[in-house]
């Protein structure tokens, strides 16, 4: 662990929720470990879980400092669920990766089925990845990125933190603030008591996220204690994240691009309490479901919201994941540089995806105590590409030593969690607020196998 790193990060994590009029609150560090990176990977995911701890404790008002283990803090940044018996699932697609252009590095997101129809319309089907790769090898890595996002897939060319600087959409990123937020026109008063065993009893919060980030915010007001009730689409599937992320949540499917399914929506929404989403930047408003008639629907909503690549910028509505954002923004090349290897290298974690899953949480239970407070609604915005810009800001010494992220005996929560799927076992919370338990009271379930009704 790097002190000074630690300490800015926990400045900047803090400033960017509650401005720097607000006195800096002590967060206590222990079981000190870290991540081999080119970045301060370990303090990220210190912080930022240390900031959602933090959030919740002022909004029950308590005085106990919040401490975090930062050796479990890193492994909730790798998985949190540990099947017992059988296997982890693989996290990836046999297509999706890294690859050699003419003139540089390309990455082919291809996990999603669609997305992975798009890049075959682009580069044509192929038997393996031998295969694909001397199909990729023919194209510029610019504009072979730019016929798979036209055609509606995921890709991301590899640059170097310069070029993202001097890019359009990079320029947007470095402009825009860690967690944008504003507050909405006031509601009637909420019946909320907040209890310190469990904060957030009785809360109604309406998941509209998929893929790590927006379901480790969601996740993580679970275990405070809160209603959650996660909405997809039919046919979508996450079969290597459900165990992992849906603890704590009921799990129903709605077809918002149908008339039925948005009168549903719109009857949900109008009990909801905290709106978590992660479509793309205009998405909700197509549908007729702007900033405006949500907080209409819910007069005090708190409504946080999530994108790939920031939401000013050209690049605002482009689809985007963790891996794509680090190998566009500078991420994957500072660490090839820094380990001096031949092929991108990114971090050891999907740290975007689970800090800025954090940094959300934090703003919901801001968004909350805002609304107790003053009774106004509160929307904030959150991006990867901007948790990646703070990330980029703490590099590593050159020659500074990790040690690696060991796991321990203790690590885990000493009751098995029986899934659908089987048994595993579930981490211990990484933070420790006095009083309060964090953790959720329901196993993992499968998407879709609830009704979507409170």
């Amino acid at each position: 662990m790097d002190p000074q790193l630690a300490a800015s990060l926990w400045q900047q994590v803090w400033q960017g929720l509650r401005g720097s009029d607000t006195p800096l609150p002590t967060l206590h560090f222990h079981d000190f470990a870290a991540f081999p990176s080119a970045f301060a990977v370990s303090e990220l995911a210190s912080t930022s879980i240390g900031l959602a701890a933090q959030a919740a404790a002022d909004l029950i008002a308590s005085p106990a400092p919040v401490s975090v283990n930062m050796r479990l803090a890193s492994r909730w940044f790798q998985h949190s669920f540990r099947p017992r018996n059988r296997a982890m699932p693989a996290l990836w697609d046999a297509f999706a990766g890294d690859y050699a252009a003419a003139d540089g590095w390309i990455r082919l997101h291809t996990n999603a089925p669609h997305h992975r129809a798009a890049m075959e319309r682009v580069l044509g089907q192929h038997a393996d990845r031998a295969a694909l790769s001397r199909s990729v090898a023919r194209w510029n890595k610019a504009d072979l990125e730019q016929h798979l996002i036209d055609a509606g897939g995921c890709a991301a060319a590899m640059r170097s933190e310069a070029e993202w600087r001097q890019h359009p959409q990079g320029v947007a990123v470095a402009q825009a603030p860690l967690i944008a937020a504003i507050a909405r026109p006031q509601g009637p008063p909420p019946d909320w008591r907040f209890p310190r065993a469990r904060p957030l009893s009785g809360i109604k919060v309406l998941d509209l996220t998929r893929i790590i980030a927006g379901p480790v915010a969601t996740r993580f007001l679970a275990s405070l204690g809160a209603t959650v009730l996660r909405l997809d689409p039919p046919g979508w599937e996450e079969p290597t994240l459900e165990e992992e992320m849906t603890s704590g949540k009921r799990c129903a499917r709605l077809d918002l691009k149908s008339a039925e399914g948005r009168e549903a929506f719109r009857r949900l929404l109008q009990q909801t309490d905290v709106l978590v989403h992660g479509y793309r930047a205009d998405a909700l408003e197509k549908l007729g479901f702007d900033a405006e008639t949500r907080q209409s629907l819910a007069p005090g909503l708190v409504d946080v919201s999530l994108n790939a690549w920031g939401w000013q910028g050209p690049w605002r509505n482009r689809r985007g994941f963790d891996s794509l954002v680090q190998m566009g923004c500078g991420i994957a090349h500072q660490g090839m540089v820094w380990q001096g290897a031949s092929t991108p290298t990114p971090l050891p974690v999907q740290a975007l995806d689970h800090a800025t899953g954090y940094l959300m949480a934090a703003a919901v239970l801001e968004g909350l105590r805002q609304r107790r407070q003053h009774l106004t609604g509160w929307h904030a915005q959150l991006s990867l590409a901007r948790t990646a810009l703070l990330l980029q800001q703490h590099p590593y010494a050159a020659d500074a030593r990790q040690t690696g992220i060991q796991p321990a005996p203790h690590d885990f929560l000493a009751p098995m969690e029986i899934t659908p799927w089987g048994i595993g076992e579930r981490l211990r919370a990484a933070a420790y607020l006095p009083g309060t338990a964090l953790v959720c009271a329901s196993a993992a379930s499968p998407l879709g196998s609830s009704a979507p009704r409170w």
